[in-house]
Order: C-alpha cells, then sequence, then structure tokens
C-alpha cells in the first residue's frame, strides 16, 4: 500500500470538514513544529535498516548490521570501563550446571544500572521531552485556542483542585482541541507551523475470538502454557536466569486487573485518560472490559492457574487504560498513554490496539510518536491486526513500529493474521535519498491462537488474536533485557533500533525467505535472542 508521511493542512481541513458535516464542533489534534530537522539522523538510520530488511533473504542476514550499533555508540561521557562487570559475552550454556559465567549473569541481573548510565539516558530524555513541549508553545498561546481551552475546561471543579489545564502531548508535538468549524479552518491559516491537523478518531475495542483450551497444553505441556513454551521461554528462564527483573513493561489497553493473582504486586503504575487525553482519578487498577487483563498475564502472569501464563513473570507493568470497555477509545487517550509510559521509565511498550487504514496517509501524530520513543531507546511493539492478509492498522504498520503477526502451535500463521507492504511516497522524517522507501508489516510473529491467560474477578480464559501475540514479543524483549547488558551499554535510537534487530534476527525462520507479510522473518525465539546478544558482548 502506498502510503505518504508528509501532509497538506489545507487538504486535511477540508478532509475533516467534510467527514464531519452537521457537526458544530470537531474534535481534532493538532500537530506543531517542523520535524525533518530533529528526525535526520534517525531517518537515516531507520531507512538504512528498512532498506537491510527488505533485501535480506534470511533472518540471520540481520545479524551483520547489528555491529554498528554495539557498545561502539556510547557517548564519550560513559567510557567502557565505567560499566561494573566485563564486555567479554560470556554466555552459559543450556543444560549445564552453574558456572563462573552464570554467576556473572547473576549479578548482572541482580544490580541496579549504574547512576552514570541514568543520568545519560535522564538527559536525553529531558532533551526529546522538552523539544516536544516547545514546539507547542505557539500552538498553546493562540487566542483561538486560548478561547477553545475556555471552552473545553470541565464546570466545575473540587475544592483544593488545581487550575485545569489541556493536555500536551510532548512524544507526538501534538494536542487534543474542540474547536468551530470557523475555528479549524482560520488557525490553519493562521499558524504556519502546523504540522498537521487529524481528527480525533474513535478506536474501537478489538475484537476478542474465545476459543477452547488448545488439546497442546492438556495432553503434552503441563508446566506452562504452549505459547510461553513455543517462544522457548522457559528455556531461557533455565539456561540465563532470565526473568525479567528490573524491566518494566508499558501496557496501554483496557486496563488490568491488580487483585487477580497472577499479576498481584506487579502494576507499579497505573493510569485511566479519558478521550481528551486526560488523567482520570483513581489509585487502584481496573480492567474495563477483559482484553487487558489478558494481555497482562501473557506478559508477566504467574502460574495460580496451575501452569505458567507469563513470558517474564519478574517484569512490572505500567498500565495506562486507553480503551474503555465496549466503547472504546480515542487517538488522544492513546497518545497520552505513550507519553505517560515513557514519563514513567518503561523499557518497552506493548499496545494490542490500533484501527484499520484504508486510505494513502499514516497519521503522523503517530509516526512522531513512536519517533520520540525510538530516540529515547524504548522499542514500542504493536499488533498488526486481525482483518487477514494483505492488510494493516495503526499504529503497528508505522514504519517503526514493531508488529506482530499471531501463529497456531504448529507455526502455521492465523488466517486473520494482518501484513503486507507499504511504501512511502513522500516524508518528513526520512531523507528525500531514501523515497520513495517500501517496507514489510508484520516484523515478526508470535504464538496468538488459542492463548490461555487471565481475566478479571481471578478467572482464566482463551482468546486469539494479534493482541495475544503482540505480549509474547514484548515479554521476549524483557527477557532479553533482564539478562543482558543492553540497558548499560547502549543508548538512545542505537538501544531500540538494536533490540528490534536482535529478535528479528533470532526468529524461528518460517515462510518465504527473508521477511514475508504473513510471519515477517519468523516466529520469535526468546532463548536464541539472548544467545545472539551474548555473543555480541552484551
Amino acid at each position: 500500500m502506498k502510503i505518504t508521511l508528509t501532509v497538506n493542512q489545507e487538504d486535511q481541513v477540508e478532509r475533516i470538514l467534510d467527514q464531519t458535516q452537521g457537526e458544530q464542533r470537531v474534535n481534532v489534534i493538532v500537530q506543531m513544529g517542523s520535524l525533518q530537522q530533529k528526525s535526520a539522523d534517525t531517518g537515516r538510520t531507520a531507512a538504512d535498516i528498512l532498506a537491510q530488511r527488505r533485501m535480506a533473504l534470511s533472518a540471520r542476514d540481520l545479524r551483520k548490521p547489528m555491529a554498528s550499533l554495539s557498545g561502539e555508540s556510547l557517548p564519550a561521557s560513559l567510557p567502557e570501563d565505567s560499566y561494573s562487570g566485563t564486555s567479554t559475552g560470556v554466555r552459559r550454556s543450556r543444560g549445564s550446571g552453574q558456572t563462573r559465567a552464570g554467576a556473572i549473569l547473576d549479578q548482572i541481573q541482580n544490580r541496579e544500572l549504574d547512576p552514570l548510565v541514568r543520568t545519560i539516558a535522564g538527559k536525553l530524555l529531558e532533551q526529546i521531552r522538552n523539544g516536544g513541549l516547545n514546539s507547542l508553545d505557539a500552538l498553546i498561546k493562540h487566542d483561538i485556542v486560548v478561547k477553545a481551552i475556555g471552552r473545553m475546561a470541565p464546570k466545575t471543579t473540587t475544592r483544593g483542585g488545581s487550575e485545569w489545564k489541556p493536555q500536551r502531548f510532548w512524544t507526538s508535538r501534538s494536542m487534543p482541541l474542540t474547536l468551530t468549524r470557523d475555528e479549524l479552518s482560520a488557525l490553519s491559516k493562521d499558524l504556519p507551523n502546523i504540522h498537521s491537523v487529524q481528527l480525533n478518531r474513535t478506536l474501537r475495542m478489538p475484537t476478542l475470538l474465545q476459543s477452547k483450551q488448545l488439546g497442546v497444553e492438556t495432553d503434552s505441556i503441563h508446566v506452562s502454557t504452549w505459547g510461553v513454551e513455543k517462544i522457548k521461554a522457559l528455556s531461557a528462564w533455565g539456561a540465563y536466569k532470565a526473568f525479567g527483573s528490573g524491566v518494566k513493561i508499558g501496557l496501554l489497553d483496557t486496563g488490568a486487573d491488580a487483585l487477580h493473582p497472577d499479576l498481584k504486586d506487579k502494576i507499579v503504575d497505573w493510569v485511566e485518560f479519558d478521550s481528551l487525553g486526560q488523567p482520570k482519578p483513581g489509585w487502584q487498577a481496573f480492567d474495563s472490559d477483559r482484553h487487558g487483563t489478558h494481555c497482562a498475564g501473557t506478559l508477566v502472569g504467574g502460574n495460580h492457574s496451575g501452569r505458567y501464563i507469563g513470558v517474564a513473570p519478574e517484569a512490572k507493568l505500567a498500565v495506562a487504560l486507553v480503551l474503555n470497555g465496549k466503547e472504546g477509545g480515542s487517538d488522544a487517550q492513546v497518545l497520552a498513554g505513550i507519553d505517560w509510559a515513557v514519563d514513567h521509565g518503561v523499557d518497552v511498550i506493548s499496545m494490542s490496539l490500533g484501527g484499520l487504514v484504508m486510505n494513502m496517509e499514516t497519521p503522523p501524530t503517530y509516526t512522531q510518536a513512536i519517533w520520540s520513543c525510538v530516540e529515547a531507546g524504548i522499542p514500542v511493539v504493536a499488533a498488526i491486526g486481525n482483518e487477514g492478509h494483505q492488510t494493516s492498522g495503526l499504529p503497528g504498520n508505522d514504519p517503526l513500529a514493531f508488529s506482530v503477526g499471531a501463529t497456531d502451535p504448529d507455526d502455521c500463521i492465523a488466517g486473520f493474521s494482518g501484513g503486507r507492504t507499504q511504501i512511502i511516497v513522500a516524508s518528513d522524517f526520512f531523507p528525500p535519498e531514501a523515497l520513495p522507501l517500501p517496507y514489510s508489516k508484520p516484523e515478526v510473529s508470535a504464538p496468538g491462537v488459542g492463548i490461555y491467560s487471565s481475566v478479571p474477578k481471578g478467572k482464566w480464559d482463551t482468546f486469539s488474536g494479534t493482541s495475544m501475540a503482540t505480549p509474547h514479543v514484548a515479554g521476549a524483549i524483557a527477557l532479553l533485557l533482564s539478562a543482558t547488558k543492553i540497558r548499560e551499554k547502549v543508548h538512545g535510537q542505537d538501544r531500540a533500533f538494536l533490540i528490534q534487530q536482535i529478535i528479528n534476527s533470532s526468529v524461528e525462520e518460517l515462510g518465504e525467505s527473508g521477511q514475508d507479510h504473513r510471519y515477517g522473518f519468523g516466529r520469535v525465539d526468546a532463548l536464541r535472542a539472548i544467545d545472539f546478544a551474548k555473543e555480541l558482548g552484551y
């Protein structure tokens, strides 16, 4: 599918007004700033990586460029000898007893990140955040916007409550606004540095395909679910003592039931957003449906059902409720959730949500939000969608999203699993010499058929969907980070790209040679990913 990542404001506004005929006020997301200068380096690197993926005949071909995303990328202020431990790439052989290498790995897993590492990561994040917020200054001070904000503010406030302020989404450099039709037309003409104007769309709840627990789990697999076993998470636990300890996963979904026995004490951060991206009061995590608790269980669940359901049972969760039960959610809720997750120090974001995209244009708000995450070193794992072959949905089909298709116990791709080639013909993100830029989706696949996991009220159920495949991949990344020194040795965009390349290059290769529209490069293999990272010196 041909898409564009550059926009024409007049065309956008005209299309929005046509789509909302009869409505006096329109809910939109206005994005600001010139993105080309900020993202030049990231754009060149991303274009090179997408080109390498397109031409690779095997997932293993992707191991070669990973050397350039190694410790060589460390800033000068963070010398190699500032790390505890070594960089010799020691590893523990599968099936062996406790070795010196295993002891070193135990020390690595139990050690907090070096203060100098935290300082550098914090400064990088602060720079990205300030750039995003500063780009919105002209917008928030404009007379039309000041008037609109006055209307948007709640009519009543609680005693002692602070002044209501509109949400500013720094990762996407955007802001949700409710404007009259005349205000929308006037604002787009009066502010020259508006980058795009998009409807604040309603996102539907992902379809939950309920099924019976698969026979493979009752006949031959008794320790864990088939998905946890299939991606070799159990082997990673045994070989490297990698359970996800010290890793925080951002889960953007319908919420999660904090009282479920498999999730007890694992949700360390929580928020619920309304349709304008405003946080709602409340400290106790809950699920407005079942979807989020099911994904949370696949990420970090224990064995209270009699079998392990979570890929990374010692990882922690930062949960944002961005989809409200059967009502769905909005783009503003998801964009607010991305900001919040990054602000709360997540190492990876998991999003089993999205919407089918049929037109020629990918909303640049999502592209910029994911771009900011990547520049901060945070990979964004997203479902590719359940509409079948040659379809895809946002944000999974974004060029920098790490998208996931769904497989069954026999490593066959699910018929509902999406994927296709997209072609960027014009862009404010990628350098002109890289265009037109084709790229294929999904990147990888993972178990997504008949997945048994937690649901609210202390129960468990079996669902199918690329939503179920996505947390298997985010969980595998948590295992990779808990078993290696990637977070200590690699920073910024290099970290996010390195994680993606390691996961891509270590898959169980299935389907066509290289990357195809069904399997991506193949089905995720958590143990091999850690093996490869260790061989690279992490």
